[in-house]
């Protein structure tokens, strides 16, 4: 068996200990080597965690792409640094596991693709969802022709009172948007990769900052401050994709409503329809009548390629570093994820001049 692949942390916060960091510890192939984060403890107690015994810890990422022995990365910062840093690293020659969304601005993520394709590097962009069973059965009946023609779609992110309060979620310096950059940007790459259509032809958005200057408002992550909170609490997009099907795109971190849930679609086809709203349902007429279909999927996570099973965040880790060392595809390729940058900035754009924002003009 080949050596253990020597493992970068560039972003040693929340996302790097619940979702990257625990993953990659249930993984027999790689070696966490390097750690870094502005604040040097963080990087610290993540190498004390999950680090080799002898691992490096850093400030300042440009010093640990200098070690030549690191042949993967994941940036795990907030959104403002997702584009330089891994430009960075892709140049230094390391292949790059980017947290979602790909960048804070469409601009930087097409030159993260460029410096991917300069440097024949593999590039990804952390969008889990894709393999939550739902999903993933969703997928399988899209691409069996079960649907038909995909002409509508309803991606789905709305928590009532849900704003997470930690970090720089706030902030829309350092993130670029709120809910629908943060959760949103899930729901419209699972609907996307699920109907296969990646050419937008315009996009008409609203966002609405109604509730952040409220107070005692029952917040499941604890009270916001009204000063901090400076990004959007919800949002609603537009899409018509060149094909002429439309994506009515919903996402709030808190709106007055119990039609809540995250890492949902509903898409309609011309043969059936398939939700996953409350478990996967695939409406379609059979034998004359209307028919709901509950499919079992059980339990358990989602099939690799050697028929172990494993959580989302897990899958994703194989797939990266399969794709690294066998050379197998990946599920989330860049350029999909581009294209969901693209539609954000779309629906930000048309909020902020009130008109519809239209692709290749």
């Amino acid at each position: 068996m080949p050596g253990k692949i020597k493992v970068g942390i560039i972003g040693c916060g929340g996302i790097a200990n619940g979702k990257h960091l625990p993953a990659l510890k249930q993984l027999d192939n790689v070696e966490l080597i390097a750690f870094c984060d502005i604040v040097e403890e963080k990087a610290q107690q993540a190498a004390k965690t999950f680090g080799a015994p002898d691992a490096k810890v850093y400030t300042d990422y440009k010093e640990l792409l200098k070690d030549e022995s690191i042949v993967s990365v994941h940036v795990c910062t907030p959104n403002k640094s997702h584009s330089f840093i891994t430009i960075d690293a892709l140049n230094a020659g390391k292949h790059v596991l980017c947290e979602k969304p790909m960048a804070k601005t469409a601009e930087e993520a097409q030159k993260m693709l460029e410096a991917a394709k300069k440097n024949n590097r593999l590039l990804t962009i952390g969008y889990q969802g894709r393999y939550n069973p739902d999903v993933q059965y969703m997928k399988k009946v899209a691409q069996a022709g079960e649907l038909g023609d995909m002409y509508l779609a309803k991606p789905h992110a709305v928590r009532r009172r849900a704003v997470p309060t930690w970090g720089v979620f706030l902030n829309e310096e350092e993130q670029g948007g709120g809910p629908l950059i943060d959760i949103g940007t899930h729901a419209l790459d699972l609907t996307l990769w699920i109907m296969d259509n990646y050419k937008p032809k315009y996009a008409v958005g609203t966002t609405y900052k109604k509730l952040n200057d409220q107070t005692d408002t029952a917040n499941v992550f604890g009270e916001w401050d009204p000063k901090e909170f400076t990004v959007e609490d919800s949002a609603f997009g537009f899409v018509v994709m060149e094909n002429g099907a439309t994506i009515i795109l919903e996402t709030s971190w808190a709106l007055n409503t119990l039609d809540v849930g995250e890492v949902k679609t509903t898409i309609c086809g011309t043969a059936a329809g398939i939700d996953n709203l409350d478990g996967v349902r695939i409406n379609r007429v059979h034998a004359g009548k209307m028919t709901i279909e509950r499919p079992e999927l059980g339990a358990g996570g989602v099939a690799f390629y050697d028929g172990t099973s494993c959580s989302p965040e897990v899958m994703e880790q194989k797939v990266f570093y399969s794709a690294i060392q066998n050379g197998t595809p990946l599920v989330t390729l860049p350029e999909q994820a581009l294209v969901v940058s693209q539609i954000l900035e779309a629906i930000y754009t048309s909020a902020k001049t009130g008109k519809p924002y239209y692709f290749n003009s």
